[in-house]
């Protein structure tokens, strides 16, 4: 269980942040531990870490020098109170140090004795975890050394914002390649019953052509004519019209009204 002067008031707030970058158990990244590469050799240090703080643990994104540990539990006072600042954190000899020099890091086996921490916050405030960097003999760490691990703390967020600006514009793109399959869809079915209405008028023409000619009718006769020969065969005009383009079966000469002598 967490110390609960370690979480902060707003913890699941601060989680729902660290989640939305879906970096959480993901595979090694080059991107990362160049970073951590870089901070160990320019500091000259055994040890360096990029840890994210989840729920009841503290996930290791990056690490040098502690090939066997993914993550630990998130109580280890040391880790677990990196988000609670927004300062870089410097212990230059954690078994003298107030702060730590009970800490089951600096008393166990790990030894830990010098202990810098950069937090990596998010735009809008939240701290997901640390760039730090360890060693097992006490030393001071110099501006310059704090300002330049500032800088590659920013580098890692920069990695996480510009992997999560990738995923929302893939989900965009997803979004929209959806909605334009969609429109064509509908554009296809617009597109058939328009050309399926087309060639329905075209055969209601040419049908009522036939009446005309065969009958002597006019065109408002004519269609008279082919109305009621659907409704008492309980068909559709336009499959009416089909039979009577394609097969020349005309209705009985009895059922064509004449026109009405003047």
């Amino acid at each position: 269980m967490v110390t609960e002067a370690l979480v902060p008031a707003e913890d699941d707030v601060r989680l729902a942040a660290l989640h939305r970058y879906d970096i959480l158990d993901t595979p090694p990244d080059g991107s990362f531990d160049r970073v951590t590469a870089l901070a160990a050799r320019y500091l000259r240090v055994p040890i360096s870490i990029v840890s994210l703080v989840d729920r009841d643990r503290i996930w290791f994104k990056s690490r040098q020098g502690l090939d066997d540990v993914e993550q630990i539990d998130r109580d280890p006072r040391l880790c677990a109170s990196a988000i609670l600042q927004d300062e870089p954190w410097h212990v230059a000899d954690a078994a003298l140090d107030p702060r730590t020099l009970v800490n089951p890091l600096v008393t166990g086996p790990l030894g830990l004795r010098f202990y810098l921490r950069i937090p990596l916050t998010t735009y809008d405030g939240h701290n997901l975890g640390t760039l730090c960097v360890i060693d097992r003999e006490p030393r001071t760490a110099t501006d310059d050394q704090i300002a330049t691990l500032s800088d590659l703390a920013g580098m890692v967020m920069d990695q996480l914002e510009l992997r999560l600006a990738a995923r929302r514009i893939i989900a965009l793109e997803e979004q929209a390649r959806h909605h334009a399959e969609e429109w064509a869809v509908a554009a296809q079915r617009n597109a058939d019953t328009l050309q399926d209405g087309i060639a329905s008028n075209r055969l209601i023409g040419q049908a009522l052509g036939l009446l005309m000619e065969r009958f002597d009718l006019d065109a408002d006769r004519a269609f008279v004519v082919l109305k009621r020969y659907s409704q008492d065969n309980n068909r559709k005009l336009n499959e009416v019209a089909l039979e009577l383009v394609t097969t020349r079966k005309l209705p009985s000469p009895d059922a064509i009204p004449r026109r009405s002598s003047r």
